[in-house]
């Protein structure tokens, strides 16, 4: 990546120490990186400040996660150190990376990208906004004091989806004309569940994130990731970047393949921590996402989401992802929604929050660490080309197969 605009790679990828959890020698992290000695990618544990190489116990990640007890095997095994985590960490940094040096990817490989979207009150309202203004920042504005002065964000914000209540509001809303596809998801009884992304198509942290060079409005959607077997339990986390384009998903909700799903924009990472006595699903419940966008015109902007805000509990989605009514044999990550949706202006009155290319975008929390990523177009971030079927092959030729 080549712009003007490019920042210091020093912020692109993180403060030194920052990619692990602050309980780090209480975690128990597995990732991915790329092996040029290898030739391919290589499934790895942080160990004391290293990252050891598993993959010739496990070949995937995927592979990994679905053993019956993915954290205590993870601890128990060992492996060559391919480099220290902030010394990989760093060489990953496009601007600066020596080909011969490993580097890190996302976390997962094989699992399915999913995401849950409309799960909080905050960001449903905004849905709604962006439904009705059909990607006008300026009509959103307008629509966001009308929508806010009716109630509508307080109201929903104690609603349960699914419940009787949320069916009077319902019947409320559709009344006073206010009704909308996102509120059906959001207070209604099935949620939203989508395909972020194809199999191996996500970026890991310290890499460029993209957004479309037509998009006029996107943003961040900073998440926690759960990670689920294929039997349905969850076995991990790991932090998300879901990337949005506002303008395109507000023109039509037809278009959410276009707003959601293009090269570099989904971000996982930088590790998978797996459940065990001291990270649970409980943990998970009371984790807050933290935000921080620094842009090279001197903006900056932070945030933060509160998981206990989530209007639907993390299992439930789970439940709705994956069951009798739908199998994953590979698994899936399952990102939760956030309720951030930034209407801080930038640049004009009225017009909100959209990214500018060089934004470094850190989303964070004590128990997972840091997911560090620049911004960049997508026509501009290294192009996917590395697929299942090449993955196949480099672990074929390492005879991991």
């Amino acid at each position: 990546m080549a712009h003007e605009s490019t920042p210091d790679p020093e912020l692109w990828i993180g403060a030194p120490g920052a990619t692990v959890p602050d309980d780090v020698d209480d975690a128990v992290l597995i990732g991915r990186v790329w092996d040029p000695a290898a030739g391919g990618p290589s499934v790895v544990v942080a160990r004391d400040g290293e990252l050891l190489d598993l993959t010739a116990h496990f070949a995937t990640v995927r592979d990994l996660c679905e053993h019956d007890h993915p954290a205590t095997v993870a601890q128990s095994v060992t492996g060559p150190s391919l480099g220290t985590v902030d010394g990989v960490v760093r060489n990953t940094a496009s601007t600066r990376r020596d080909p011969g040096m490993p580097w890190m990817l996302a976390p997962v490989d094989l699992q399915a990208l999913k995401a849950a979207g409309v799960t909080f009150a905050a960001s449903m309202v905004e849905r709604v906004i962006e439904e009705r203004a059909r990607g006008d920042q300026l009509e959103a504005a307008r629509i966001r004091a009308e929508l806010l002065g009716a109630s509508v964000g307080t109201d929903l914000s104690r609603v349960t989806p699914g419940s009787a209540e949320a069916a009077r509001i319902r019947e409320s809303l559709s009344a006073r004309g206010l009704w909308s596809q996102y509120l059906e998801v959001g207070i209604g009884p099935d949620a939203e569940i989508f395909t972020k992304g194809q199999i191996l198509s996500a970026v890991g942290t310290a890499s460029a994130v993209g957004i479309l060079e037509s998009s006029s409005w996107n943003n961040p959607e900073p998440e926690i990731a759960l990670i689920v077997q294929s039997s349905g339990r969850t076995v991990g986390a790991t932090l998300a970047n879901d990337v949005n384009h506002r303008d395109i998903e507000g023109r039509s909700a037809l278009l959410l393949g276009r707003a959601k799903d293009n090269n570099a924009s989904c971000a996982l990472g930088p590790f998978i921590r797996l459940f065990d006595d001291a990270f649970t699903m409980e943990h998970v419940r009371r984790l807050t996402v933290h935000l921080d966008i620094r842009g090279v015109d001197g903006f900056h902007l932070a945030d933060a989401s509160p998981m206990r805000e989530i209007s639907r509990d993390p299992e439930v989605l789970v439940s709705q992802l994956i069951g009798s009514h739908h199998q994953y044999p590979d698994g899936a990550v399952l990102m939760l929604g956030t309720m951030f949706a930034p209407v801080a202006d930038r640049d004009i009155a009225g017009e909100g929050f959209t990214h500018r290319v060089g934004d470094v975008v850190t989303i964070s929390t004590p128990m997972l660490g840091s997911l560090v990523n620049v911004v960049d177009h997508s026509e501009n971030c290294a192009p996917w080309t590395f697929g299942v079927r090449d993955l196949m092959a480099s672990l074929a030729k390492r005879k991991l197969l």
